[in-house]
């Protein structure tokens, strides 16, 4: 190999090591963000789910997201589970 050649050759493999870090970086990248919006929605959730608890309004509101399910596997997780709703004496 000439030393032309082996120049190309180590350039190359800078490259592809390069990408390689490239890559990595944007997969940590895109692993934090959605985690960041998984914890977004399950606050929201919770917070859905509170205000449901004390307020007709978001009771109903809770009520028609329900109703709005569409897959079946996403519909099994509420099976026999009731939404809150808010307590009379409130």
């Amino acid at each position: 190999m000439t030393p032309a050649q082996e120049r190309i050759e180590k350039a190359r493999r800078k490259v592809a090591q390069a990408q390689a870090r490239l890559e990595a970086i944007a997969a940590r990248a895109n692993a934090l963000e959605r985690k960041a919006d998984t914890r977004r929605k399950i606050i929201l959730g919770g917070l859905l789910l509170d205000a449901a608890g004390k307020d007709a309004r978001y009771a109903s509101v809770l009520t028609a997201l329900m109703q709005r399910i569409g897959r079946e596997a996403d519909r099994r997780p509420f099976a026999g589970w009731s939404p809150p709703s808010p307590s009379s004496t409130d």
